[in-house]
């Protein structure tokens, strides 16, 4: 018998509707593996269920951070790892769903054991950025660490600023830690794993029409918060689908008409990365259409609800 349903696909192909399906079918409990659905700041940018939904069923990993945190990987597997407890001892179907393939690599095959990084050095490795530029940073780090700094193209800011932080913080190099991963939370052979797969164009329908919803029901409040806060433009929740776009409307830059279109075009083509991302990194995924995926879960699932 199934002991966990994976529910992944890029997004707006239909993943929150099917997770509370299942999860009303089998007194299961529904958990967040979406990398930006974490952040309490984005409940409408980032489509999180809604309070109505999260009442109906048991859900666990939503809006757990504040957008001034950079909730890592490692982070999420440690309040993974409690929220799968919590379903095993109540005896209900955990049941992870999202969009971040690399939440659902952790949970099947473990994740890299570096430990958080301290905040004053995260920023002085992005000040340091700012001020020498990232050809600078990648000459030191290939000095630091070579094994990295060979396999990083020179202008990759994100990755060579993330491997100058983690031996600057832990002194041991990035390729060190990866050789000490943390082991999966979940056996593989006791999963059922569904990638959603619609129509590329219906699901690039659903992804502008979408997005103008959000903007219409309190997207536009929430970028505003955010940009009073003033928080660090780099933090993952500022970089969030829209938000980038949102704030420049809201700073007179661009129309809210271009705003919304480039926050289509960046979400349309964060959809089409997930495609690439699972089916080269998660092949063991099996990708349905979305009105298949319930029957194939189903049957895959205690016999009892094979004729629910």
């Amino acid at each position: 018998m199934t002991k966990a349903v994976l529910i992944a696909g890029p997004t707006a192909s239909g993943k929150s509707a099917l997770a509370l399906a299942v999860a009303e079918a089998t007194g299961g409990i529904v958990i967040n593996t979406d990398s930006m659905q974490v952040y309490r700041d984005l409940r409408v940018l980032t489509a999180r269920p809604t309070v109505e939904e999260e009442a109906r069923v048991p859900h666990r990993l939503y809006g757990t951070c504040d957008a001034a945190v950079n909730c890592s990987a490692g982070a999420w597997v440690a309040d993974a790892a409690m929220a799968l407890a919590e379903a095993r001892a109540a005896g209900q179907l955990p049941i992870f769903i999202g969009g971040t393939g690399l939440y659902f690599k952790a949970l099947t095959r473990g994740l890299s054991a570096v430990p958080p990084i301290p905040a004053e050095v995260r920023d002085d490795v992005r000040a340091r950025m700012e001020r020498e530029g990232v050809e600078a940073l990648h000459a030191q780090l290939m000095l630091r660490d070579p094994v990295s700094g060979a396999k990083l193209k020179p202008r990759d800011s994100a990755r060579v600023a993330r491997a100058l932080e983690v031996i600057e913080a832990t002194g041991r190099a990035l390729p060190d830690w990866h050789n000490e991963a943390l082991p999966p939370l979940l056996d593989p052979e006791g999963v059922t794993a569904v990638f959603l797969a619609p129509d590329r164009k219906e699901l690039y329908a659903r992804i502008n029409a979408r997005f103008e919803t959000m903007v219409a029901h309190g997207a536009l409040d929430e970028v505003a918060a955010l940009a009073a806060r003033r928080l660090d433009p780099l933090l993952p929740a500022m970089k969030a689908h829209g938000v980038p776009a949102l704030m420049r409307y809201l700073k007179g830059e661009i129309t809210l008409e271009q705003a919304v279109e480039i926050g289509q075009i960046d979400t349309r083509h964060y959809a089409k990365r997930q495609f690439t991302w699972f089916r080269h990194q998660l092949p063991e995924f099996a990708w349905v259409a979305p009105e298949d995926a319930w029957a194939r879960i189903q049957s895959r699932t205690q016999p009892s609800l094979r004729g629910a």
